[in-house]
């Protein structure tokens, strides 16, 4: 199983939105904190990246900046403190005459219920990568047809966003880990939390307790849980719970599947027990958030 696959589809369950922003008179702009995770496509122009607790970064055209769970941050033309900066408007506003100082890209999938998948809230808040388009020039090609696509106004456009998405996602995501020279997810340099990861997300559906997670990789019970607690950032149950539900809202959003087929597929004895541990993560029923998810939104706003 490709485990980068699996997760950018657990991204799915939020709401798709693009759009292309230009920047007039070095103001730049602010985006707030939100449930979700994007990025930033620099088309033209120069800008810098600023966040709260790092140094600015700059940015040049065709570099990414993956937000992995919505932390704050902001693009500037010139460096400054991110709270100078004005806020990203609700709606779009309508392109102005003359020059500009920079244009970027837009892609985001914000969650109106639930939160960020695991494997992105483990990753550093912002992520910058300067592909190599040489290399792969089909990450070029997709940012092209998503900036091409962002009106939402042509045939099929609804259809065309969450796999364009999707595709920029997993090759930002691939270029990354190669850097990094890991494919592990998550990151851990430790081979039998490792293990029991990659058991989790190949066969969800069986009856995990630590016992049995720490006796697969060969690890005592109370050294398994601290090991796994440290190198995932939350202990082995929370983290299987947190899988399987992102599997079901998935299944939710993208099937006609029943309740009671769904809970068994992603590990619950019953859909009783399966719908109030959904309630209980997403805020809403299983059934309110199928239909909630029918419509898509309009993209992510401050």
């Amino acid at each position: 199983m490709d485990l980068v696959s699996e997760v950018v589809r657990a991204a799915r369950v939020g709401t798709p939105g693009s759009r292309v922003i230009r920047q007039y008179d070095s103001q730049g702009i602010r985006f707030s904190a939100f449930e979700g995770t994007g990025f930033h496509v620099v088309l033209r122009g120069t800008c810098w990246l600023l966040s709260k607790d790092q140094d600015p970064v700059g940015l040049e055209p065709g570099d990414v900046v993956l937000v992995t769970s919505g932390a704050p941050h902001g693009l500037s033309r010139v460096p400054c403190a991110l709270h100078d900066l004005p806020s990203m408007a609700v709606r779009p506003a309508a392109p102005r005459p003359g020059p500009f100082d920079f244009e970027f890209l837009c892609g985001v999938y914000q969650f109106r219920q639930g939160r960020t998948p695991q494997y992105f809230r483990a990753l550093p808040d912002l992520i910058t990568l300067s592909p190599d388009y040489g290399r792969s020039p089909q990450t070029r090609a997709l940012i092209d047809l998503l900036s091409a696509d962002t009106s939402g106004a042509d045939l099929g456009a609804a259809a065309a966003l969450p796999a364009l998405l999707d595709l920029i996602l997993i090759h930002v995501l691939r270029q990354w880990h190669e850097q990094q020279g890991s494919a592990e997810w998550p990151r851990t340099d430790d081979p039998e939390i490792a293990a029991a990861l990659r058991e989790i997300h190949k066969y969800p559906q069986q009856r995990w307790t630590v016992t049995r997670l720490s006796d697969v990789v060969g690890l005592p019970r109370t050294v398994f849980t601290r090991r796994f607690t440290e190198g995932v950032g939350r202990p082995p149950m929370s983290y299987l719970t947190s899988w399987r539900l992102s599997l079901g809202a998935r299944a939710l959003r993208e099937t006609d599947a029943t309740l009671a087929t769904i809970a068994r597929e992603v590990g619950y004895a019953t859909e009783f027990a399966f719908s109030g541990a959904f309630t209980r993560e997403y805020g809403v029923s299983p059934g309110r958030f199928r239909r909630s998810t029918a419509a898509l939104i309009p993209p992510v706003a401050d």
